[in-house]
């Protein structure tokens, strides 16, 4: 009876609970917790209104009235969908729009193409450098770049398949690499390697033991692995990582201090690191790319370094084909530097403004490439080098493309014989 008697009480509190009514295809629901509709978008936003009269008047917009016009914007920016309206993110948007108008406006003339393309990467790295500087995931460059191969392939189709140049094997192989290269980004897209929270470690741990981990925890990792250490840890499974965590939980408690991740709460493995724009550990981090919005570990460097080498040969081989076809018998080389007429006919001045906003790109990627291969044949991450410039335990060769760091072993090696 005791039992049935007290069944009575939860099913009252179950019956007297609101249900939450279905959503229609234009509502959502609000980061303040409240019901809206997407045709409501421009209403009730006072920071919006209070922004508009500051610039008629020619008054000063305070940043933090600009941060929260832009998370009302972006919150209240959907598109009708089932059982509630899909939030869109706003910085996918930008590339859509301006890659198209600066490109076509740049065909107009030399001089108009000259000052958009050298506008172009500088308003990128601008843009990179905004929302690296507040740790914020952005989807604008994974944006960019995807939205860049289709347009560039559109453009080709377009105005440079029709003048008759372009076979149709040739067209094929430059299909077959873009779906390779869109094949490699998916892969390379996912997860690289992140650290959870094993329950075995959780266990390991006294109360006094976390305190301490969670107090001192900020500190930084004093050096980075030798190159002979590293080549072995690369090919760490996961539970070798939980048991090298636990040998070092019972062996060194200054070693767990360096280890430490007091934000994930757990102990790194070797060459770990804890990406602040993702929020969590990365296993063997190289680096968190803006063109995949993820960071490269150890679970899809291979893949990353595939999407860069197939996206350097295809673009290589596209600019060749849309080069041979709008400047004829002429050089790749000299016909990128010097092809007269080209801007007589409007199809052939944008094919060409294509061809050096692709010659740009591929120069960048072409670079980040050439790192990546330098920084394997050292057996250190992008993320070991830098740190290495910064604690000056290593120094630049050939122009900064190299960051020597057996200094650093040479150093561990004075400190154990002292």
């Amino acid at each position: 009876m005791a039992q049935k008697g007290s069944m009575k009480p939860g099913k009252k509190n179950k019956a007297e609970e609101p249900e939450l009514e279905p959503l229609c295809c234009c509502e959502y629901i609000d980061r303040n917790g409240e019901k809206n509709h997407v045709a409501a978008c421009l209403c009730d936003c006072q920071d919006l209104d209070e922004g508009c009269d500051r610039w008629i008047t020619c008054k000063s917009v305070q940043p933090e009235t600009c941060e929260r016009i832009m998370d009302t914007i972006s919150d209240r920016l959907r598109i009708p969908w089932l059982r509630g309206a899909k939030k869109v993110n706003i910085s996918i948007i930008p590339p859509l729009v301006l890659l198209p108008v600066f490109l076509r406006v740049a065909s107009w003339h030399f001089l108009l193409g000259a000052v958009v393309l050298t506008s172009l990467p500088g308003l990128a790295l601008w843009y990179y450098y905004l929302t690296h500087r507040r740790k914020e995931q952005t989807l604008f460059f994974l944006s960019l770049g995807l939205f860049s191969l289709g347009y560039m392939y559109y453009v080709f189709l377009q105005e440079v398949v029709p003048k008759g140049r372009v076979g149709p094997t040739q067209l094929a192989l430059l299909t077959c690499g873009l779906f390779l290269i869109l094949l490699a980004l998916y892969r390379a897209k996912k997860n690289p390697g992140y650290l959870r929270n094993p329950a075995s470690n959780a266990r390991s741990l006294s109360s006094s033991q976390t305190e301490c981990l969670s107090r001192d925890g900020q500190e930084k990792t004093r050096g980075l692995p030798s190159a002979e250490s590293s080549g072995s840890l690369s090919n760490r499974t996961p539970k070798d990582d939980l048991r090298g965590s636990c040998r070092v939980l019972a062996g060194s408690p200054a070693k767990v201090k360096e280890d430490w991740c007091a934000k994930c709460q757990l102990v790194r493995p070797a060459r770990a690191w804890h990406c602040q724009i993702c929020g969590i550990c990365v296993r063997r981090m190289d680096h968190h790319c803006v063109w995949i919005n993820s960071c490269v570990g150890e679970s899809n460097h291979q893949a990353f370094i595939l999407a860069l080498s197939i996206f350097l040969l295809t673009s290589v081989y596209g600019i060749t084909l849309t080069l041979d076809t709008i400047c004829r018998d002429r050089s790749v080389f000299t016909a990128l530097f010097y092809c007269p007429g080209v801007y007589a006919d409007y199809s052939s001045a944008l094919s060409f403004t294509c061809v050096w906003y692709s010659v740009i790109v591929t120069a960048g990627m072409a670079y980040i490439f050439l790192i990546q291969l330098i920084n394997i044949s050292y057996n250190v991450t992008e993320r070991e080098a830098q740190q290495a410039l910064r604690r000056k335990t290593g120094r630049r060769l050939l122009c900064g493309l190299i960051v020597d760091t057996v200094l650093l072993g040479k150093l561990k090696d004075r400190e154990k014989c002292l």
